[in-house]
């Protein structure tokens, strides 16, 4: 099973992968451990583009991570699509959160880059990140329609989710 996961940062994304990933024993990949190398610096294009592509032809994987310029590239190989859409609200507060106490359990940062202190552009890149990438996930779904694509907006979708991905595995 190979499933990648995006969306609206502060929304559970890593989380639920991390959790995903010990239920299921799928290797997981952050991708901002890959697009960071050290106090933020971001990797050259090319060469995170080439540390994707090793990783999309991998027979089983869960790749955690928005890099919007490569959406396509994970969801070609993808078998489900999980987009988080929490609302922006809750979005920001998780994010104010967790810019102030990293939750435990969670390695998905490159090293030497700790969590951030919410900022105007990161706040502007939550607030409007569906706006930025709804016509490319309209594009990809009619590109790749045999790929399971979920849509997550709360906690209910979330617990459906559990029963959908329990169905797939059997």
């Amino acid at each position: 099973m190979r499933v990648m996961i995006f969306g609206r940062p502060g929304s559970g994304k890593s989380t639920y992968a991390y959790k995903l990933h010990q239920k299921t024993g799928l290797p997981l990949y952050h991708l901002d451990k890959y697009f960071y190398i050290d106090h933020w610096q971001e990797r050259p294009q090319a060469q995170f583009l080439t540390i994707q592509e090793n990783l999309v032809a991998q027979p089983a994987w869960i790749i955690d991570g928005n890099a919007t310029k490569s959406l396509e590239l994970r969801c070609a190989r993808a078998d489900i699509v999980l987009y988080f859409c929490y609302p922006r609200w809750l979005c920001l507060w998780r994010a104010l959160k967790r810019s102030l106490s990293k939750p435990s359990g969670l390695d998905e940062r490159a090293e030497n880059c700790p969590e951030p202190l919410l900022g105007w552009k990161f706040v502007k890149y939550i607030w409007t990140f569906n706006e930025r990438v709804g016509q490319t996930i309209e594009q990809l779904q009619a590109k790749y329609p045999h790929v399971k694509f979920f849509k997550i907006c709360n906690d209910q979708d979330l617990e459906k989710l559990k029963f959908d991905i329990k169905s797939d595995e059997k």
